[in-house]
């Protein structure tokens, strides 16, 4: 049975290869423009900074170099039920100096079309094994009405266990935060 974390949680995950899925539902636009989310994972070192810039995964970039984290392609419409991007983990496969996968969504063209997550709703991230059986999920459940890039989750390591943690952090300044963030 699946564990539902509160933001700030944590939880093992025992697994060495499973997928983290991500979901949303945008609301109408009064922009009258699609909605584009995008999911990117930064794979991080001790220093809490990428290990390369070939450990950024995203739509152009979907594995990291170690063939640890790989991104199963972009979503344009997020239309559906269920997980709108998945990315595949195989902690199994991680490089020595990797110590934390961080997983962001952002929205494409935010500023331009006047999007924020504010006009998001049923977020989550949620990790599933081999077997499809869910593992642990987070639903964000905050209005981020300014915010148009969100931290969902992080996988880190600590004393040679993995655990989840919900993050839920958002940034104003899409993208472009995160990246001077992390790199």
């Amino acid at each position: 049975m699946a564990i539902n974390l509160e933001k700030g949680q944590r939880q093992n995950i025992a697994a060495p290869k499973f997928t983290v899925g991500l979901g949303w539902d945008t609301n109408a636009s009064n922009t009258g423009e699609p909605f584009d989310l995008d999911v990117s994972i930064f794979v991080l070192g001790s220093n809490g900074k990428l290990v390369n810039e070939n450990y950024f995964v995203f739509y152009n970039n979907l594995t990291s170099p170690d063939g640890a984290v790989e991104h199963t392609g972009d979503n344009l419409t997020g239309a559906g039920d269920g997980d709108d991007e998945k990315i595949i983990v195989d902690l199994s496969k991680v490089a020595s100096d990797v110590t934390e996968i961080c997983f962001v969504v952002t929205i494409h063209h935010a500023d331009t079309k006047r999007q924020n997550f504010g006009q998001i709703r049923n977020s989550f991230i949620r990790v599933v094994d081999t077997n499809n059986t869910e593992l642990v999920k987070y639903e964000l459940d905050e209005d981020f009405s300014i915010e148009t890039a969100v931290e969902f989750g992080r996988i880190y390591k600590r004393n040679d266990d993995w655990k989840f943690e919900a993050v839920g952090a958002g940034m104003k300044g899409g993208l472009q935060d995160f990246l001077n963030k992390y790199n």
